[in-house]
């Protein structure tokens, strides 16, 4: 039976110790909290720090990066990238290959589209359909 972590060197020179989750077999950083019934797929990588909400499913080759939330159901598409300390409401569904920057906020519920940009420090909030909301 192969090892269940691996070992990564970052841009700043130093080793980082990623876990294969036990659901999906995603890389998940030492410091990260990822609640087991979530789903993490292979292929996606969840930095230190990040929290990662009961059954919240992560696409596959997802970057979540430091300090970011995923609330609970939370769904986040494949290829998508998660910034740094931003922070997924429960129940949100993120699109393929979208961006959320650093520090962005999405409300509870919302729908956000494939390929969309949500800027650093932004908030949105969407109804059902993925219109956006007046803030």
């Amino acid at each position: 039976m192969g090892k269940n972590y691996v070992d990564i060197e970052n841009d700043r020179g130093e080793m980082l110790r990623y876990r294969k989750h036990a659901n999906g077999r995603g890389l998940v950083a030492h410091g990260a909290k990822v609640h087991p019934s979530a789903i993490v797929e292979a292929g996606s990588y969840v930095e230190p720090g990040v929290q990662i909400a009961a059954g919240a499913h992560i696409g596959r080759g997802v970057w979540i990066e430091s300090d970011a939330v995923i609330g609970p159901d939370a769904d986040i598409a494949p290829h998508a990238h998660i910034g740094s300390g931003a922070a997924i409401g429960a129940g949100v569904k993120i699109g393929v290959r979208t961006q959320v920057g650093t520090g962005a906020r999405v409300a509870v519920g919302s729908l956000i589209g494939d390929d969309e940009t949500i800027g650093d420090g932004e908030r949105v909030a969407t109804d059902r359909r993925g219109l956006r909301l007046a803030a």
